[in-house]
């Protein structure tokens, strides 16, 4: 049943029932939050025995090195090995650094700003015009680095398997679009996982930028809902099949999977690539905390360490996305006026409200205590042309507090949806 199918009379009633709903909601003093996607304390207090690692008894790396001392720029071999298995790259293409993916995805863009890529002609800073693809919605601080330094942004849609790869191959066309944001699996905040054929037609599409880079961002690779972990397509050896082996930088992190302040983030790419990498990297420090990558080593053991801790973060996560989904599919799926997705992994859900109330919405929730990520917030520049995406984090709050939020949030997605019928 659409709200267009009601009659006046009905349409009258629901509107006033709303908005009774909404004032009581109001006069409840929220103070709740699903703006970002945090782990919440129950999932920190997963790896607290980090805290008391690597031991008092022995500080030596698997080369036999003190791990307390400067030195080794691409991270200790334990740790690299470890994250290569699981997640299926040869420890010669794989680099560990400190706790953020995202400082080094700064840094490479930065870096080839400056300096240019292995693979460029002159520094990016001295092309004409720089242009880069973003599929949307996307995530915020990957729009947020590129925009820093200049580049025109240019959305594609995030389809089912994807991005539009028909939009893509076009805007590769042209030499000033240097490059692409991805998150391959359960992406934020769609949860969609690329197809093998949607990856393989990334790393193979002829590009009229021979710096072209995929920066190739997989922070959910191991983070199902459930017991079954996805499987990771290999994009290095697909690209260097392709005859694009410098094309990806991949990217993952311990992040939301240990302590988020104080994790280890993981580097991959070709040789070629690191190399590159590792000429600035010598410069802007003298290598990365070792202890603590040694500590991450113990404290997981294995691959399947890994995989263990990540089956108890489900077990937390699950109940509240389920929850969400119920509340959103109970309270609006009758009439019509928003669309979800339902992810399989990651930390997110994509609502699309009726065009034009998102930022309704977002006010509302406000005015309510219910603080929401900004409407928008997960295109280039804020700017969503279609006022319709809200991006949902219920990860940080405990249960309760995300199925009082949700209920809100319906409230405000049918009471603005209800107002603008009026308008």
């Amino acid at each position: 049943m659409s709200l267009l199918e009601l009659n006046p009379e009905q349409l009258k009633e629901l509107t006033e029932q709303t908005r009774t709903q909404y004032e009581e909601l109001k006069a409840k003093g929220l103070k709740l939050d699903l703006t970002r996607g945090k782990p919440s304390r129950a999932q920190l207090d997963l790896s607290n025995d980090l805290l008391e690692l690597p031991g008092q008894d022995n500080f030596t790396d698997a080369d036999n090195v003190d791990a307390r001392n400067y030195g080794n720029a691409k991270g200790i071999r334990d740790i690299r090995e470890l994250w290569g298995n699981l997640i299926g790259v040869p420890l010669g293409n794989i680099l560990a650094g400190d706790s953020s993916s995202l400082n080094i995805q700064f840094d490479l863009i930065s870096w080839a700003y400056t300096f240019g890529t292995n693979d460029s002609e002159r520094p990016w800073s001295q092309e004409e015009s720089l242009k880069w693809i973003c599929p949307v919605p996307g995530y915020d601080r990957h729009h947020t680095i590129t925009e820093a330094f200049g580049f025109e942004m240019i959305p594609v849609p995030m389809l089912e398997d994807g991005p539009d790869m028909a939009a893509v191959k076009e805007l590769v066309k042209d030499p000033a679009v240097k490059g692409m944001w991805t998150v391959p699996v359960y992406s934020n905040p769609t949860g969609v996982t690329f197809s093998e054929e949607v990856v393989k037609e990334l790393a193979s599409m002829e590009t009229a930028a021979p710096d072209f880079r995929i920066l190739w961002d997989n922070a959910y690779a191991v983070h199902p809902l459930g017991d079954e972990f996805p499987e990771l397509i290999d994009v290095l050896t697909v690209s260097e099949e392709a005859g694009n082996p410098n094309r990806f930088w991949q990217f993952s992190s311990t992040s939301k999977i240990t302590h988020a302040g104080s994790g280890v983030a993981f580097f991959a790419s070709s040789e070629a690539n690191l190399e590159w990498y590792l000429k600035y990297a010598g410069v802007r420090g003298i290598g990365p905390n070792k202890m603590n990558q040694l500590a991450h080593a113990k404290f997981f053991g294995s691959a399947e360490g890994v995989r263990a801790v990540m089956r108890r973060h489900a077990g937390l996560l699950k109940p509240k996305f389920d929850a969400v989904l119920g509340i959103l599919e109970s309270r609006l799926g009758k009439y019509n006026v928003a669309q979800w997705t339902k992810p399989e992994g990651g930390y997110f859900i994509s609502l699309d409200v009726v065009d034009g109330t998102a930022t309704r919405v977002w006010e509302l929730a406000k005015d309510a205590g219910i603080v929401l990520t900004k409407a928008g917030a997960s295109f280039p520049l804020g700017e969503d042309p279609n006022d319709r995406n809200i991006r949902l984090a219920p990860s940080l709050p405990p249960l309760e507090e995300v199925e009082a939020a949700m209920d809100g949030v319906a409230t405000c997605v049918l009471l603005a949806a209800l107002e603008k019928l009026e308008a």
